[in-house]
């Protein structure tokens, strides 16, 4: 019988320890610590050297640099997240909240590529009938996708050697186990080696490997963090199980830009792209409201025009409410100091709501103008010119300072119909934009002013 070695191995930073203690060294989390059981003829294997062929070092000018081939999934907007399709021998792990529509993304993506790869998907979580259901109740085509339920990895591995499938998914990591590993599935220690053996497979077979991951309550993955370090490509998909929408984002890629996002509606035909998100994003009103403006920010590789919204109201309460949904909660109440300090507004007393029309989360600094607009207009309720549009990042200092691409965001926004911009002065334009009317400001003091105009 084969010798086994028992390690700790932490969940967060993927450290390793002969025993185990409360605090990991190196990341300083308490209680990350789990145990995990290896054979120890390959450990000791590891130390005394390989046996196999060594394939010499070359030169950088020796690599051949030629693009990628990519496999496009038929979904545009997928294809962007991707960075343009998907890379043979690729792994990317797919998380989202439960009902969001992960595995409904995936099985669209298969069928219609089954028809010219060979595709594999694997189930641990529901049964064959389940997923040929769901395949009939969107029109899917089903006579080309393989389909197997299954969770152990020696057994997916026997059947991968088998098929040779060219695309692969694994639905999800958090329920396969191998034999090598003493402890049960979802482990940190089942989930690490499970995926390290199935990403070695892919990279050997230049299979493209879908892993479909879980994610806790605070919305993060599940499982050891160092899974996020072995995969290629992470994407996040976002949105309400009773909403719409749904929001496609990637924040790890080898092979293409971060930060790239699709937009899908989930309808009874499974998720379908939208090619003009900004007119799901600008669906106001036909009346001017106070506390409403859009700004214009920079998703990925293009321009976005989202609602921006805010309410502020007298506070009840001893310690006046700060809520942000799709903004950063410390970036509001930072940008409210500004305002108080270089803007003269006092609303230190008020309750203030804000919020990014349509699900959508905004990251980038450039909201900080518009924001602080619509909480001015909520505050003095006093209704915005609904073909304006503005983008500015606000310091400290309260000074406006440039953003980039600010003139394929004014383009955009002459596209859908906005007249008027309000911006910072170092990103006006150097010749002027037909039917728009562009004011550069430097200071708060001069937007403020700007709205009165």
């Amino acid at each position: 019988m084969a010798k086994t070695k028992t390690v700790y191995v932490c969940s967060d930073c993927g450290s390793e320890y002969a025993k185990w203690q409360g605090q990991c060294n190196d990341c300083k989390e308490w209680n990350t610590l789990s145990r995990l059981s290896i054979d120890a003829r390959s450990s000791r294997a590891r130390r005394t050297g390989y046996s196999g062929s060594i394939t010499p070092p070359k030169t950088l000018g020796e690599v051949s640099a030629e693009d990628l081939p990519r496999i496009g999934t038929g979904l545009a907007e997928f294809d962007r997240v991707l960075g343009g399709g998907l890379v043979p021998g690729s792994v990317i792990l797919v998380s989202g909240d439960p009902g969001a529509g992960k595995s409904t993304l995936l099985i669209q993506v298969l069928t219609a590529l089954a028809a010219s790869q060979r595709a594999l998907y694997i189930t641990g979580e529901e049964s064959l009938a389940q997923i040929a259901m769901r395949a009939r109740r969107l029109s899917l085509p089903l006579d080309e996708l393989k389909v197997m339920s299954e969770t152990n990895v020696e057994a997916i591995m026997a059947t991968w050697d088998d098929l040779k499938p060219s695309l692969l998914v694994i639905d999800s990591i958090q329920v396969m186990h191998t034999d090598t590993v003493d402890s049960s599935p979802g482990g940190v220690a089942q989930v690490r080696e499970s995926a390290s053996i199935l990403i070695q497979q892919a990279k050997r077979t230049d299979t493209v490997l879908f892993l479909v991951g879980h994610v806790t309550k605070e919305g993060n993955l599940a499982g050891p963090r160092v899974l996020e370090h072995m995969i290629d490509t992470f994407i996040m998909l976002d949105g309400d199980a009773d909403g719409r929408y749904r929001t496609l984002r990637s924040s790890k890629n080898r092979f293409g830009a971060v930060n790239e996002l699709g937009i899908f509606a989930m309808t009874d035909k499974g998720m379908v792209e939208v090619p003009n998100p900004s007119a799901i994003f600008l669906s106001r009103g036909s009346e001017p409201s106070p506390g409403s403006i859009v700004m214009v920010v920079w998703e990925g590789s293009r321009p976005l025009l989202v609602e921006a919204q805010a309410l502020v109201d007298t506070s009840a309460l001893g310690n006046p409410r700060r809520v942000a949904v799709g903004f950063d909660q410390n970036r509001l109440a930072m940008l409210l100091a500004v305002l108080h300090r270089h803007g003269g507004l006092q609303v230190g007393d008020q309750d203030v709501f804000v919020n990014a029309v349509g699900g959508i989360r905004v990251v980038e600094t450039s909201s900080d103008l518009a924001l602080l607009i619509a909480v001015v207009s909520s505050f003095r309720n006093k209704a915005l010119s609904m073909d304006m549009v503005c983008f500015g990042e606000v310091g400290l200092s309260g000074e406006i300072r440039p953003v980039p691409n600010g003139q394929e965001r004014l383009r955009e926004a002459v596209k859908h119909g906005f007249k008027k911009a309000i911006i910072p002065k170092a990103n006006l334009p150097k010749n002027p934009i037909p039917g728009m009317v562009v004011i550069g400001v430097s200071k708060l003091s001069d937007a403020l002013s700007a709205l009165q105009d």
